[in-house]
């Protein structure tokens, strides 16, 4: 179900809590408001919806992908940015990684390890981010 989009800085900045099987419905939920908004926004991390999970959803190119408690393991190739984010108004600085390498579950809960560089990997950042009530 698309949900409405979070403005509520307070809310952005409190931490979000582990995800568990009992989630699920968050993941679907989360799924649907980025396909929903996808001509302004390519992330979206679950407290922009309401709800305080370690869950995010991150566009690639054509395909979505969600990730249920991700933890970036390494991270090369500090670099200086500009980003705008869904819940905020403006631009802000801030500083990512080129590229990362990450632990989480899929969808369907299993264990997964990525490698991802570049505007994903920027992405990816941003929506974890999220998890610890950093706003950009």
């Amino acid at each position: 179900m698309v949900k409405q989009i979070v403005r509520d800085q307070f809310f952005l900045q409190q931490k979000s809590e582990p995800a568990t099987k009992a989630d699920k419905q968050i993941v679907d939920d989360l799924l649907d408001t980025l396909r929903a908004n996808r001509d302004r926004c390519v992330g979206m991390a679950a407290n922009m919806i309401g709800v305080k999970k370690q869950i995010i959803v991150v566009a690639m190119g054509p395909f979505i992908f969600p990730m249920i408690n991700p933890v970036i393991t390494k991270k090369t190739g500090e670099y200086q940015t500009k980003e705008s984010c869904l819940s905020l108004d403006g631009v802000r600085p801030c500083t990512r990684y080129k590229e990362i390498e990450v632990d989480y579950l899929d969808q369907d809960f299993q264990p997964k390890h990525g490698k991802y560089n570049g505007f994903t990997a920027q992405i990816i950042q941003h929506e974890i981010d999220h998890f610890s009530g950093v706003l950009i």
